[in-house]
């Protein structure tokens, strides 16, 4: 829509599709915002926006160091990238 786009434009916001605006360039982060919301929002309160930014780094490190996936053979995102590199 060219008036949200002029909008995003004036506020100095990249907005973040691919210029044929293909839904599925955002799938990757869409797909991690929900289980950040699903683990890690829904289920805690927050007393205050330092906390809650706290709270959502310390999530991302143990998403990407700790949390074990399936579709990675049972690795951490960190282990299954760096398991060629160790061999």
């Amino acid at each position: 829509m060219a008036a949200y786009r002029r909008l995003l434009q004036t506020r100095d916001i990249a907005q973040s599709m691919s210029h044929k605006g293909n839904c599925l360039d955002n799938a990757a982060m869409e797909s991690f915002f929900a289980v950040l919301k699903s683990e890690f929002f829904h289920p805690n309160s927050f007393d205050s926006i330092p906390s809650l930014k706290d709270g959502i780094n310390a999530y991302i490190h143990y998403y990407n160091h700790q949390r074990i996936k399936l579709k990675l053979k049972g690795l951490s995102p960190v282990q299954y990238r760096t398991q060629s590199l160790l061999a």
